[in-house]
């Protein structure tokens, strides 16, 4: 609308904020779309690397470890120990989930190590894509060759009239 529609009707222009259209910016960027994505493909790998902490290593380690039930280890610092640490909590005890603790530890190990290694790849992938740039220069196009020519014509017709140096 314009002003003077402004004036007649009693309303006031509105300018939208800056800050909003900086905003609107921003996510409508690629990165921000990219960034949704992996935080997707992460919880679905984070729920893969939990199933291979508690249900493949967890069970090892607790027939190395004697039997133990690794993932229900726990200590009781106040209150009646039951049979589960999900049931002791119930019960009101306060405790140290020294096992649920290992298996966060497990688990963040085996996220990081996966992380080094996508990103060792993806460095190297940047560093071969660099490489093929520089090697593949593209050679002079039909304007700048002929522009070449032309060069080298002048400086052969100055050359052959110009007078012998002394």
């Amino acid at each position: 609308m314009s002003d003077f529609a402004n004036k007649i009707t009693g309303r006031i222009p509105l300018k939208e904020p800056s800050w909003l259209k900086e905003f609107k910016s921003f996510i409508m960027r690629g990165n921000v779309i990219d960034l949704a994505v992996g935080v997707v493909i992460g919880a679905a790998f984070t729920a893969i690397v939990t199933s291979v902490v508690e249900d493949l290593l967890n069970p090892i380690v607790g027939i190395l470890m004697g039997g133990i039930d690794f993932s229900n280890l726990f200590v009781v610092l106040f209150g009646e120990r039951r049979a589960s640490l999900e049931a002791t909590r119930q019960g009101g005890a306060s405790v140290l989930a020294i096992g649920s603790f290992l298996n966060a530890v497990i688990k963040f190990v085996i996220v990081g190590f996966a992380v080094f290694w996508l990103v060792k790849l993806l460095s190297k992938m940047q560093a071969s894509q660099a490489v093929e740039k520089a090697i593949a220069k593209p050679g002079p196009t039909a304007s700048e060759t002929l522009l070449a020519e032309i060069r080298d014509e002048l400086k052969a017709q100055r050359g052959a009239g110009a007078p012998p140096a002394v």
